[in-house]
């Protein structure tokens, strides 16, 4: 999965330590800075879904 993040540089790479926490991150691009006079950045995770904890039931 690529998630992209849009705000400050700041913002993106607080908001890509907190995903680190939640979801398997395998990469995480640098940031692209918007057109001007923007000061706003993209940045792109890649990451796959932590296995989930528990059983299951197949119907």
């Amino acid at each position: 999965m690529r998630i992209r993040l849009h705000g400050t540089e700041d913002e993106c790479t607080r908001t890509a330590e907190l995903l680190a926490q939640v979801l398997d991150i395998l990469d995480v691009s640098r940031p692209y800075p918007d057109r001007a006079p923007s000061r706003l950045v993209r940045m792109y995770v890649t990451t796959t879904t932590p296995p989930t904890t528990g059983s299951t039931k197949e119907k």
